[in-house]
């Protein structure tokens, strides 16, 4: 395991360089977009919970009002919620505003793929047992939990759905059994898999690839929204 730990980790520090080599034009736009719109904002850093439950400040483009983890619906943010601005509309619907997201891989704080890293408030949803094991590798820029609840606020926004009571009944547990099986899976071809699907997903987020690319996933709980691609 210390040789696929080294070897993640090397993978990790080149791509993020590469990426944000790659990108950096795309991000010099997206930054001055940002200082002259919204509330005039390029980052947004927030508390997360990290690998040996150690907290990081996690990097994202500001896409919200200032303040809103308290105000509305808090830590969770539903479709069309009122406070994104509209630069983060499209940040958020194209996931660019995870790009940031690089920098904390660089400083070995996150890995492009593992578990999404939680605010405390939804880390305590999962079970003692569930966080150990979760919280035994570095959290993911992208993972499988992302690339299933990729519509999230669509499922939160849904008529007769109260945002908070669902994420801790419904959403959570399952986030938590997904993150498990990566737990128990990953390697190396595993991450480069979730990397694709990622970018197929943003593309396409409609498709259920991931599910008939890993038939072994817990069983698809009735109340997830997945449309036929």
């Amino acid at each position: 395991m210390s040789m696929y730990r080294a070897a993640k980790r090397l993978c990790d520090i080149l791509i993020a360089l590469i990426a944000l080599l790659i990108l950096s034009p795309i991000l010099v736009v997206i930054m001055i977009a940002l200082l002259l719109t919204g509330e005039h904002e390029v980052f947004y850093r927030q508390t997360r919970i990290g690998a040996g439950y150690k907290t990081f400040g996690i990097w994202k483009f500001a896409t919200m009002l200032k303040d809103s983890p308290n105000i509305g619906t808090g830590s969770l943010t539903v479709r069309g919620d009122p406070r994104v601005t509209v630069v983060g509309r499209f940040l958020r619907a194209t996931k660019i505003n995870e790009l940031p997201q690089l920098i904390n891989v660089l400083t070995g704080e996150m890995s492009l793929v593992g578990p999404r890293p939680q605010m405390k408030v939804d880390f305590d949803l999962y079970p003692p047992d569930v966080r150990d094991a979760i919280y035994s590798v570095p959290p993911g820029v992208t993972g499988i939990g992302s690339i299933v609840f990729r519509d999230e606020e669509l499922l939160l926004s849904r008529p007769g759905v109260e945002p908070r009571e669902f994420y801790v009944d419904k959403i959570a547990p399952y986030k938590g059994a997904l993150e498990l099986w990566y737990v128990s899976h990953r390697s190396l071809a595993l991450d480069a898999r979730l990397v694709l699907l990622t970018a197929w997903v943003v593309l396409r987020p409609e498709s259920t690839i991931v599910f008939r690319s890993f038939p072994d996933l817990p069983q698809r709980p009735d109340w997830l929204i997945v449309r036929n691609s």
